[in-house]
């Protein structure tokens, strides 16, 4: 895998923090922003990002009951938009913090529908 430093990811960064923003305005809903996530990009901060927005859908229930997990959930999210938008890759410490669950990419190699919720099964499934 190619290191991480030597490859320029900020603009599929930039292009994810559009979509958190979209998400949390409630432009668009959580599945279909995971659907126009970049699909071809090598970067770990990105497929954190997309493990980010899955356990933000998967969190709805839980957030529908507890006003004050909902807050703190979107302030993580927040802070997740702002390293991308200037292009950087997040701490090591959130990328980590999804490894244990989420060994492999949910992110397809195509832009489908199909694709897409096949990945999001798995994601469900583990």
């Amino acid at each position: 895998m190619p290191e991480r430093e030597s490859i320029d990811y900020s603009k599929d960064r930039k292009k994810v923090a559009e979509i958190y923003k979209r998400v949390l305005a409630k432009q668009i809903s959580i599945k279909n922003a995971l659907i126009i996530f970049p699909k071809d990009s090598e970067d770990i901060t990105i497929d954190a990002s997309f493990h980010a927005l899955c356990h933000l859908e998967a969190d709805e229930d839980i957030r529908a009951k507890d006003v004050e997990y909902a807050k703190e959930q979107d302030e993580y999210i927040k802070y997740i938009m702002s390293v991308l938008e200037k292009g950087e890759a997040l701490p090591e410490n959130i990328i980590k913090s999804y490894i244990p669950y989420h060994p492999y990419s949910l992110i397809s190699g195509t832009n489908t529908i199909k694709n897409a919720i096949k990945g999001l099964k798995r994601f469900l499934n583990c």
